[in-house]
């Protein structure tokens, strides 16, 4: 019997993994020190101006998480009962878990006397709507994990894959037109509730899903064509970035949307740049996976592995970090502009805190079930970590050009 023919580990996701989790913390932590500054500051103003250029993070996470599951399961015999299993479980348990474990510490640090009934009662209404503790990504990828089989279906229906990008990317082009022209307009109380916030529905980041998915059947294609443009999708990452300085002008001064509207993420603009960043950190990545072919800092490589490993964890314990750097900033009575400069230092202490609680999860039995990680599980993946690359890594007989290579599945 032949043996059976190991999938290529693709490091370039590693990388981008780490990019798309610490740039969330990124955006999260500058939220923090803004709410610290006095109003109408030029302080308040450069976090608020600059806000929006963070805002490719979360797309990016929904990117990974399209490109991920269809690089594990396009291919696959069919099961999507166990697939359904495999998946709500080991978010589902990290889910409940930590949104348990955030309204017992708000309850003690608030010094709210523990009340059971208020504990269960606020506990279900967490993680019925998702609307706490930046858990919303969570209850979109229940979703997302909902629908899968019918993008899997699509793309082994429909032959030109193309198509299926051009139409999800006019389909997401007229939602987000519909959210920031329409919405603010009419009333959705009345709604079901995954319609009016649509910030927690799955339709609502659709595009990401489908372009994950899309590049994961298209890898070397889509690797051969971010090659060939590297040089213009720096330039456009650029440009578009400072571009979001325009757009919080022009959603303020010109649209006059409130401040949660001029910051909010479904916006067309927001979708171009989302895009194009997200091209760009896959050239990111495909550079680091050469870089290590070819002599990586072992330091950093650890860094960038483990980082990627834990990602998920860091995406869930964030809040922890973020609510004692909201709280060492409380106690302060500083000038605006010694915010803007504490900045970097409120971020590395955000970043590693929540670095050093996903990594004692990731070691300390049986702590890893809370990032999805049982010790049970990722113990051989650690084994066989540094395995699979030579063994599995194949080239062309076109000798690859610095910094780019080509792999076959």
């Amino acid at each position: 019997m032949a043996s059976k023919k190991k999938r290529p580990y693709l490091y370039e996701v590693d990388l981008m993994r780490v990019i798309f989790i610490f740039g969330v913390l990124l955006n999260h932590t500058t939220t923090a020190f803004e709410r610290a500054t006095t109003s109408g500051s030029a302080s308040q103003l450069f976090f608020n101006g600059s806000h929006l250029m963070l805002h490719f993070t979360r797309m990016g996470f929904m990117f990974m998480t399209g490109l991920v599951l269809t690089l594990n399961y396009y291919n696959r015999k069919k099961n999507w009962p166990l697939f359904w299993k495999k998946r709500y479980l080991s978010s589902g348990i990290p889910y409940v878990a930590w949104n348990a474990i955030f309204i017992a510490l708000a309850m003690i640090g608030t010094g709210v006397a523990f009340n059971y009934s208020s504990f269960i009662g606020k506990w279900a209404h967490s993680i019925l709507y998702g609307d706490s503790f930046y858990m919303y990504y969570i209850l979109v990828t229940f979703q997302l994990y909902l629908l899968y089989p019918l993008i899997v279906k699509l793309f082994k229906t429909v032959k030109n894959h193309n198509l299926i990008l051009i139409g999800s990317i006019v389909i997401q082009l007229i939602l987000l037109v519909t959210f920031k022209y329409i919405f603010p307009h009419i009333d959705t109380s009345n709604w079901w509730y995954l319609f009016r916030s649509y910030g927690v529905n799955v339709l609502s980041y659709q595009l990401y899903f489908i372009f994950g998915s899309y590049v994961a059947v298209h890898y070397r294609e889509f690797d051969e064509w971010v090659h060939a443009h590297a040089r213009g999708l720096g330039i456009s990452t650029v440009l578009l970035a400072f571009g979001t300085i325009g757009l919080y002008f022009f959603d303020r001064n010109v649209l006059h949307l409130t401040m949660a509207k001029t910051l909010e993420v479904h916006q067309p603009y927001l979708m171009v740049y989302a895009l194009v960043m997200i091209s760009f950190v896959f050239w990111l990545g495909r550079q680091y996976a050469y870089k290590r072919q070819h002599g990586l800092n072992a330091k950093v490589d650890w860094i960038i592995r483990m980082g990627a490993k834990i990602s998920f964890g860091v995406y869930l314990d964030q809040t922890i970090a973020l609510s004692i750097l909201k709280g060492i900033i409380s106690q302060t009575s500083l000038p605006s502009w010694a915010y803007v400069f504490l900045l970097p230092f409120g971020y590395v202490f955000v970043a590693a805190g929540s670095f050093l609680i996903a990594w004692f999860c990731y070691k300390v039995p049986p702590f890893g079930i809370l990032i999805g990680r049982p010790q049970k599980k990722h113990r051989k993946e650690v084994t066989e970590y540094d395995k699979t690359y030579k063994t599995t890594y194949k080239t062309t007989s076109i000798t690859p050009k610095r910094g780019y290579d080509q792999r076959f599945e």
